[in-house]
């Protein structure tokens, strides 16, 4: 497999790590997201982040304002956290 496929694969398999214990496995309730954020983000978001973070950051993701982060919400996260990485690493 080759590494993007490889990153595609691994987005998938965290996305289904933390969706569906508080419901719907096909979507992040906030609960989850923050478990998510705080588990596999940490590094890039500092410490846990606190109740307020969670919320803007679940509110911006939701886009279709029905309460939950389905995986296109999700993708758009980690893509906008690599574009953000990205520039950084670029200016070095």
């Amino acid at each position: 497999m080759s590494d993007i496929l490889k990153a595609m694969d691994l987005l998938i398999n965290v996305f289904n790590r933390y969706s569906g214990k508080e419901g719907d496995k096909s979507t992040l309730t906030k609960g989850e997201l923050k478990d998510l954020l705080q588990n596999e983000m940490a590094p890039l978001l500092g410490n846990a982040p606190d109740k307020a973070a969670v919320d803007k950051v679940f509110k911006d993701l939701d886009f279709n304002s029905d309460g939950l982060v389905d995986f296109s919400e999700y993708v758009t996260l980690v893509c906008c956290l690599t574009t953000l990485c990205h520039q950084a690493f670029s200016k070095k």
